[in-house]
């Protein structure tokens, strides 16, 4: 079986031209954690939902700046 080094894929790919996908999933984690703090305040869970709110800030901060980030690269 032929192994490839990651720095060789992103050789190649970026070569092509093919954008690399680095997956993250940080804009589905932001969702996720913001209706957790939906679904907890509304239980009365105050600091979940406190928590739970940071949590989902944070990931659409990261989601923002990598977003950026690839657009400018």
């Amino acid at each position: 079986m032929i192994e490839f080094s990651t720095q060789a894929v992103a050789t190649v790919t970026s070569a092509l031209g093919i954008p690399l996908h680095l997956g993250g999933g940080f804009i589905e984690l932001a969702i996720l954690f913001f209706v957790l703090a939906i679904v907890a305040a509304v239980l009365g869970a105050r600091g979940v939902a406190g928590i739970s709110m940071t949590i989902a800030k944070w990931f659409v901060i990261i989601f923002v700046v990598l977003a950026i980030v690839s657009l400018i690269l």
